[in-house]
Parts: structure tokens; sequence; C-alpha cells
């Protein structure tokens, strides 16, 4: 998909001015995070406003799957955040669950306002789990925050279920973009520290091999996880 290369945005157009410097070579890691829940509960509307800070009042219902990206910096890394939007109708479950496989992260998203949605949230728990690996996180977002005079789902409601899950938990609101980047930072942070001590654990392990020159893109796949990271490589002068 031909988008992607055209969605990285580092921190809203850091890169804009950077001198033709090509962000695509100086991407260090490359984070997949699924957005999921049921139709109509703003999963769109979050991506977007995390990815190009729009919110759109005449969007319609997502057909199948997209995706947006975003450039963020994290401890140093520059990391390219590839966040998939599924839909919620049921006739397109059996697509969407084929894009579980490979991510690292989950938003699980219900509408404070829609006590269905929220009670649907254990549903789509279940099958992510059932086809992600073992170790994605998954955060559980309230969104429609601003709406408070309708809310149907207690906070405390979604913090007692996100405790026994064992899930991050956010309210968000993506018309007033109230937590939305919170909300996204704290999960990608969480995958980038996995990764980390995975990576930590895999050089550990390997053999000590010589220097080498120029660049490369490695696939590291283990029992943990499997991601994609860009490795620079340059002869060492000391």
């Amino acid at each position: 998909m031909n988008q992607e290369m055209n969605g990285i945005e580092g921190e809203r157009g850091r890169e804009n001015n950077n001198n033709n410097v090509n962000v695509a070579e100086r991407i260090d890691y490359v984070f997949k995070v699924v957005v999921i829940g049921d139709s109509a509960v703003g999963k769109t509307q979050i991506l977007s406003r995390f990815a190009k800070n729009e919110f759109c009042f005449d969007s319609k219902s997502t057909i199948g799957v997209e995706f947006q990206t975003r450039a963020v910096t994290i401890s140093g890394k520059l990391i390219k955040a590839q966040i998939w939007d599924t839909a919620g109708q049921e006739r397109y479950r059996a697509v969407t669950s084929a894009y579980y496989r490979g991510a690292l992260g989950a938003m699980v998203v219900y509408d404070i306002t829609k006590r269905q949605s929220f009670d649907h949230v254990a549903r789509w728990i279940e099958e992510l789990r059932a086809h992600a690996h073992t170790s994605i996180v998954i955060t559980l977002i309230g969104n429609k925050a601003d709406l408070l005079d309708r809310r149907a789902v207690r906070t405390e409601d979604a913090v007692e279920f996100a405790e026994d899950q064992g899930l991050f938990f956010s309210e968000t609101s993506a018309l007033t973009g109230e937590n939305v980047e919170t909300a996204f930072f704290k999960i990608l942070q969480q995958i980038h520290s996995v990764v980390s001590k995975k990576s930590l654990l895999s050089a550990n392990n390997a053999n000590n091999a010589a220097s080498l020159k120029g660049s490369k893109i490695d696939v590291i796949s283990g029992n943990d996880l499997d991601i994609t990271e860009i490795k620079k490589f340059s002869s060492c002068s000391c």
C-alpha cells in the first residue's frame, strides 16, 4: 500500500525541513498496532487525531482494514508507528483477524456512551489473544470522554476490567484530542520496552561479529516477538 510511505510524519512535520534527510533510512523500529472494537466507537477518529491531528465530522464506517503511520522518537530511537484501523462490522471479522498477525500492540476501543460496546470488549480481547502473539501489549480505550452527560459506562467498571485482564487503560476524546497522544505514546513506550529487552537478550546470546560497513534490514523473529528493526552498521576506526 503506497499510503504507508506517504504517511511518515516525524512528530507532525519534524522531518519536513531536515535538509532532505531520508526519514526511511533513519527509522530504528517499525511497530504495528491494531485498533479494534465495535463499529462507530471512534476508532478511525482516534487514529486520525494521532496521525494527522484531525477530526472528521463526516466520517464513514471503515470497510475492511486501513492504516496510517506516524514517526515518533522514544528513548532516542526513531519509531514508525504503523496503526491499523480494523472494521468493527460483523461481516468483516474474518478479514480483520488475519491482520492481528505481527501486531506488537493493540488498542481495544469502546464508546463510553454505549454500554453494549463495552460489554463486547471481552469478546474482542478473546479474539485478539486467539490470533495475536502472547506478548502483545494491549490498551483499553474508553472513547468520547467529552460526552460526560451521556456516559453509560462507569470509569470504575472499565478500570476493574482492565486490571483483571492485565490491560492499560485510558479514556480519550478524539473530538477534543484529550488523552489521545498520551494513550498512543504509552503503548508505544511499552512496546519499545519489551522490544529493547528482547534485543538485549539476543545481543547477549549472539556471537561477536566483525564490524560491518553499510546498512541492512534485519527481521528479528523469536519465541517472544516478531519485529522489523532497521539497524545501521559502520566500520570501526578505533
